[in-house]
């Protein structure tokens, strides 16, 4: 059942990831029925809609201006403008400043139309051949190597599919961070470019695919889908754990060291075994074995 944009209404419309055709028809319609197009990149988009023939006029909403667009948004808005929101690709508000624009509408009683289209995160999922009952999406983790693997050791535990965005210029970086920190031997799939020309899903452990990108250089945009961590490895109680860091310290290992040789060996994050470390005085552990 078609119908017009309602006055006063925010649409939130998914636009295509790569392949033009898979815009939809009700996206079409309802980007040339609304007053306005918020778009992150009005040149970008603009090439979306002058294919379609879609002659709506534009105005820029993106992370540099949201504190300042939001409040003219909501005006408009509230003045009884229908308004659709776009972002470069996929789905407006996963991973970009969309989300910001949503809420204030719904705490400001505006309503609020989802209008689905492609994601990457979806359509990675769909064809990884991971599980997809329960997944963990991370959108783009930290830029800096020391807070990404301080993130990736709070996943250890993580028995979800992991998906995780990621650009070409820090591809080689985080999959290095990954085998340090979940494993080399571990399953991950890169899926590249999707729904282009050059469209690829690539499989294999974390090792291989460090080897992979050593020969090639990262291009294109990048989601990065790795199985979550099984439940084979031993839960320890706080007491075995104390006694596995004093074995290992004891054999001149720090405590930085020494636990993040046993998170990789348990499903416990460094930082939790490393605040149990700092407990240890290996002097007086000393004392009572030898007593």
């Amino acid at each position: 059942m078609q119908t017009e944009p309602k006055p006063g209404t925010l649409y939130i419309v998914g636009t295509p990831i790569g392949n033009l055709e898979d815009m939809t028809f009700r996206a079409v319609r309802i980007l040339k029925a609304v007053d306005i197009i918020a778009a992150e990149d009005t040149r970008h988009t603009g090439k979306l809609l002058q294919h379609f023939q879609v002659t709506t006029r534009q105005m820029s909403y993106h992370e540099h201006n949201s504190s300042s667009r939001i409040p003219e948004v909501l005006e408009y808005l509230q003045f009884g403008k229908a308004i659709a929101l776009v972002s470069d690709a996929g789905m407006p508000g996963i991973s970009d400043p969309g989300y910001e624009l949503v809420k204030a509408c719904v705490d400001a009683g505006i309503t609020v139309v989802p209008i689905p289209g492609a994601s990457a995160l979806i359509t990675a999922l769909s064809a990884a051949g991971l599980p997809t009952d329960r997944f963990l999406f991370d959108g783009f983790l930290p830029a800096k190597s020391k807070q990404r693997r301080e993130y990736l050791e709070s996943l250890l535990p993580e028995s979800r599919t992991l998906v995780f965005y990621e650009s070409p210029h820090r591809l080689r970086d985080t999959l290095q961070d990954f085998a340090d920190i979940l494993g080399s031997e571990h399953t991950i799939i890169i899926a590249r470019e999707l729904t282009k020309l050059y469209e690829e899903f690539w499989r294999g452990t974390i090792a291989d695919a460090i080897a992979h990108y050593q020969q090639k250089e990262p291009q294109g945009e990048y989601t990065l889908l790795v199985a979550g961590i099984l439940p084979s490895k031993p839960q320890l109680t706080e007491a075995e754990l104390k006694a596995e860091l004093i074995k290992i310290m004891k054999q001149g290992i720090s405590c930085s060291q020494a636990s993040r040789q046993l998170a990789k060996d348990t499903l416990i994050s460094r930082r939790q075994i490393y605040q149990l470390a700092l407990t240890i005085d290996l002097d007086s552990e000393s004392l009572i074995t030898s007593e």
